[in-house]
């Protein structure tokens, strides 16, 4: 997959949960705001860890997995509501980058654009 096919926007997402996206466990990201946005996002891996037992469902412990970095990539195909605040974006295809990649701008808590244009 070239750069070119992948959006320049980063979804900010708590490791051991990136890690289940690019393995094909999680299929639904939980938000609470809706996405218009359809197609390759790059999923970073934030530096905020999530749940010790989320850790433990994948056999991974905190350290054990890359942070601060884009991990890989996964598409944006639907995005669905059931209440009107919890929001399910429904994701397909990841991709593991080779390596993991460095981010130009900041991390922001939800999206951003990891590079410089």
């Amino acid at each position: 997959m070239s750069k070119s096919e992948i959006q320049n926007r980063a979804l900010s997402v708590r490791q051991p949960f990136a890690e289940m996206i690019l393995r094909g466990i999680k299929k639904i990201e939980y938000r609470t705001m809706r996405t218009n946005i359809r197609g390759r996002v790059y999923i970073y891996a934030s530096l905020t860890p999530g749940p010790i037992e989320q850790f433990e469902y994948i056999h991974t412990k905190p350290g054990d997995l890359p942070t601060g970095v884009l991990v890989g990539t996964v598409e944006i195909v639907g995005c669905e509501t059931e209440d009107g605040y919890d929001y399910e974006w429904h994701l397909a295809n990841p991709e593991r980058l080779e390596k993991p990649i460095k981010a130009d701008n900041r991390a922001q808590p939800s999206w951003f654009i990891p590079f410089k244009k």
